[in-house]
């Protein structure tokens, strides 16, 4: 998952990092007081036969000193920050119940007997990985048969600039009724990137009327709606995409598992047999 692997990269990095800063301010303390020392003892000078290397004067040491006391003083505070009480990450499969809004767009039977609502980030390489090695197949054996209504709520991760816009690009498509046509193209393997030449080539690939497109991209209806997504993800505790609940819905309530990552095909196919073969009590 995005967010979690960036946060165990940085505190790896931090506790690499400190040690090696503690040992060189007591390095410099030390090489301080020598010079220090040195100045007070009156030197014999004796005639060398080699080039001695220029030693370090006092005020160098001293203003190394002090400069590895700020680094110092500044990783602290940071050790301190992130040893202040978090609020408590969810259970990367816990189960939960949730609003499906009247108007999200969603793949499938309404009334199928699974409901799976999937929060990604288009820009996410976790995602991709779904959409190209799960996602058709699935698609095929469930949700076109009617056993699995599919929801897309969206989830840009904020370190992921393309990712807002692209999923703005893929409402616009929406009221040109392509919204899942764009999905899948935001969401494909394409080498080319999410700035704009590349959501342009993907909405002109599934045969978007470009004008109506860009005025709507321009407009930004759908910033507020996308951002409503994030915050409702944040109040359940899903802060990493994707991540998928799988469940039973009724009177527009879903009850069902959370799953996070690139699920492979056997292991979200599982959830859903599960749940075919035993209910969940509305």
């Amino acid at each position: 998952m995005e967010r979690s692997k960036m946060k165990n990269i940085k505190v790896r990095a931090f506790r690499t990092i400190v040690p090696v800063v503690l040992a060189a301010v007591a390095l410099a303390a030390q090489t301080s007081n020598e010079a220090k020392s040195a100045q007070k003892a009156a030197p014999v000078k004796t005639r060398s036969t080699t080039k001695a290397s220029p030693a370090m004067t006092r005020e160098q040491g001293d203003a190394i000193l002090d400069e590895l006391r700020q680094i110092r003083q500044l990783l602290e505070k940071q050790q301190t920050l992130n040893l202040l009480p978090q609020r408590p990450m969810a259970s990367p499969q816990a189960r939960l119940t949730m609003e499906i809004p009247a108007d999200a767009y969603s793949l499938g039977r309404t009334d199928a007997p699974v409901t799976i609502v999937e929060f990604a980030d288009y820009q996410c390489p976790y995602c991709r990985r779904f959409h190209s090695q799960t996602y058709a197949e699935f698609k095929k054996n469930y949700i076109d048969t009617g056993k699995v209504r599919f929801i897309s709520r969206d989830l840009p991760l904020d370190f992921h600039p393309n990712a807002l816009p692209a999923a703005e690009a893929a409402r616009c498509a929406g009221q040109q009724g392509k919204f899942w046509e764009m999905h899948d193209a935001l969401l494909s393997n394409d080498a080319s990137e999410l700035n704009k030449e590349g959501i342009d080539q993907r909405a002109q690939a599934v045969a978007l009327d470009m004008t109506k497109f860009h005025g709507c991209v321009e407009a930004a209806p759908f910033k507020g709606a996308i951002l409503k997504d994030v915050s409702f993800a944040g109040a359940l505790g899903i802060s990493g995409t994707p991540t998928f609940v799988v469940g039973k819905s009724a009177n527009g309530k879903l009850n069902g598992l959370r799953l996070v990552g690139a699920l492979p095909y056997d292991r979200l196919q599982a959830a859903v047999e599960d749940l075919l073969k035993h209910p969940v009590a509305d």
